[in-house]
């Protein structure tokens, strides 16, 4: 058998050094080189036919070039019409089917490979996955899919088969499948997490597949390049996963399966966030929005408050899903048949976000008057026998109808010479309560800022997230996370740009920090330290200066990273495991012992 190494890591030299000293008229690499287009069409055809049922130490090789080729240039269609994509199936299909083979030379990486070509060559073109579709690619990614090898290749697997669900004139073809597909990919989202670092983070170097180690690393690097890679990857075989089973949610299909049959699937969906390696994917989140928008899946996310907490605290973060976790919200606002299920939990976090207005360039609408009127829909109505029984909710609705109502009314009947007035008195009341707040007396500082606050006109929006920001500091000294969250989110959204506050964004990540939500804690810290680099980045002139990083926002970060980690469940049920093993051990060591010392009085 030959010295197992890995294809990518052959240099370009090499296979240069190999098509001039090629005598084979259909060799891959030489045909490659032919500068007459019909014979090198004709002759790579042929190949792309006969190469599943040859046998050839180089079958690597050419996959190699193949799946480099897809990558660089997937619009390229060239191989898509010479027949690449029923090669590709029928590589996996042998690979699966002859072990002998698989396991021969370097053809365990070819099923990866093949799978991998399907997927670059269908992500952005619906006329290539239409022809990998008729070319027979969904059986063999579907026996992928199903484990028949690793969690590499399903990775792989899910990525091809989640392009061709993207489009409309392919997804019919998924439909087959389609129970199978939303159940496998819900299982592999929920448990690939735990299997990866199992299997291969969690495990020793010499329990790693080498053939996996290859894949993660080029040929090259150590355990920790290895770790960090396998990370991504399992980060993205997660998010592939739920892409996939979105798919089949916004089209309205398997909705039951996915929501009503499995309760636990829509439960793990709060954690499945991608991670920081991740961060172009929606998550979980992601997929609670598609549920969100169906009437009959919309019940389900109403009926889980861990959901509900979830997509509250994503609301009054600095991710950059938050819009997203606010337009789940609204929607379960306006449908009658959710809303009394969500506001008595929503409305105590959504109070905080009535004066925002805008998330980047996401949304062309006035979120907080969005969010002020799905809160305020049924206020005239608030002798119902629902609003009599929850006098909190009570309470938080009339605060938004005296902010955003009763006060805008007044205010605007006030002249600019009263509203000035109303603006030195703010600043003598703000300057009275740092006073305070510097002798120590804090209770009294929170006092005077809200005094501050309850007269500080609304338009004065910087003042007022001056008034938030300090108040929420004094809450912090307090030990009081809850209110400290609540005050610093207000300053955030009267900063502009939203979240942009550097001393609120510290402060909420400290607050979030007491009530151990890493995530959370973890985006407000480096937002906090993103701004202070785009502050003292440079000059002007084209100059930069060297950025420090403040020492308790690195230890800040390094903490909440440690907590947050993508693997950081799964490591501690392996802990949890061995810990109870050992226990076991010891439990059956003393009975032993036990015994033993019983039979030696006895005799």
């Amino acid at each position: 058998m030959r010295k197992n190494t890995n294809p990518i890591a052959i240099t370009t030299s090499t296979k240069r050094s190999k098509m001039r000293s090629c005598t084979n008229s259909l060799c891959f690499f030489c045909l490659m080189k032919e500068t007459h287009v019909p014979t090198r069409r004709a002759g790579m055809k042929h190949f792309l036919s006969e190469l599943p049922y040859s046998d050839d130490h180089d079958h690597v090789l050419v996959l190699s070039a193949l799946w480099h080729i897809a990558m660089a240039h997937p619009n390229d269609k060239e191989y898509p019409s010479l027949g690449v994509f029923e090669c590709m199936g029928s590589l996996i299909q042998r690979g699966l089917k002859d072990k002998g083979w698989v396991l021969r030379d370097q053809n365990i990486y070819i099923p990866y490979y093949a799978a991998h070509v399907i997927g670059s060559y269908t992500m952005h073109k619906a006329e290539f996955a239409e022809k990998a579709v008729e070319s027979g690619v969904i059986p063999p990614l579907m026996e992928l899919l199903r484990g028949k090898m690793s969690w590499v290749e399903q990775r792989v697997s899910v990525r091809a088969l989640g392009h061709l669900a993207s489009y409309n004139s392919t997804f019919e073809a998924l439909v087959e499948y389609q129970e199978e597909i939303v159940k496998s990919a819900m299982e592999i989202a929920s448990s690939c997490l735990d299997l990866v670092y199992e299997k291969f983070v969690g495990s020793s170097e010499e329990n790693r597949e080498k053939y996996h180690r290859d894949l993660l690393t080029r040929g090259v690097g150590g355990r920790e390049i290895e770790d960090r890679k396998a990370e991504e990857w399992a980060s993205q075989l997660q998010c592939w996963c739920l892409h996939l089973v979105k798919c089949f949610a916004s089209k309205g299909r398997c909705l039951n399966l996915i929501c009503n049959n499995n309760p636990i699937f829509l439960r793990d969906l709060c954690g499945m966030w991608g991670g920081l390696s991740n961060y172009t994917s929606t998550g979980g989140v992601g997929l609670i929005r598609i549920l969100s928008y169906n009437k009959l899946s919309r019940k389900f996310i109403a009926e889980s408050t861990q959901i509900i907490e979830t997509l509250c605290n994503l609301c009054r973060s600095s991710d950059d899903w938050q819009y997203l976790g606010i337009e789940c919200l609204l929607l379960l606002l306006k449908d009658p048949q959710t809303r009394y299920k969500v506001i008595e939990i929503a409305a105590f976090y959504l109070v905080d976000l009535v004066e925002i207005r805008r998330l980047g360039n996401r949304t062309n609408i006035n979120l907080g008057e969005a969010i002020t009127q799905a809160l305020l829909s049924d206020y005239n109505q608030m002798e119902t026998q629902f609003l009599k029984n929850n006098q909190n909710l009570q309470r938080v609705l009339r605060e938004i109808w005296v902010l955003k109502v009763e006060r805008e009314r007044k205010e605007k009947l006030l002249c600019e010479e009263r509203l000035e007035e109303k603006r030195a008195l703010v600043n003598l009341i703000k300057q009275a309560a740092n006073e305070l707040f510097r002798l120590g007396e804090i209770e009294a500082a929170m006092r005077k800022y809200k005094e501050a606050l309850d007269l500080c006109p609304l338009k004065f929006r910087k003042e007022r997230m001056v008034l938030h920001s300090n108040k929420s500091q004094c809450h912090l000294l307090l030990r009081d996370p809850d209110a400290a969250i609540s005050d610093s989110t207000r300053a955030l959204c009267y900063s502009n740009p939203t979240n942009s506050h550097g001393k609120s964004l510290w402060r909420r990540s400290q607050a979030y920090d007491m009530k151990g939500l890493a995530k959370e804690s973890l985006m407000d810290c480096i937002m906090f330290v993103d701004g202070g680099m785009k502050m003292e980045g440079g000059n002007g002139m084209g100059e930069s200066k060297r950025i420090k990083i403040p020492y308790h926002a690195a230890r800040m970060i390094s903490k909440q990273m440690e907590a947050a980690w993508l693997f950081a469940p799964a490591r501690l049920k392996k802990l949890a495991s061995s810990q109870v093993k050992k226990a076991e051990d010891s439990s059956n060591n003393s009975r032993e012992g036990h015994g033993i010392t019983i039979r030696t009085m006895t005799k």
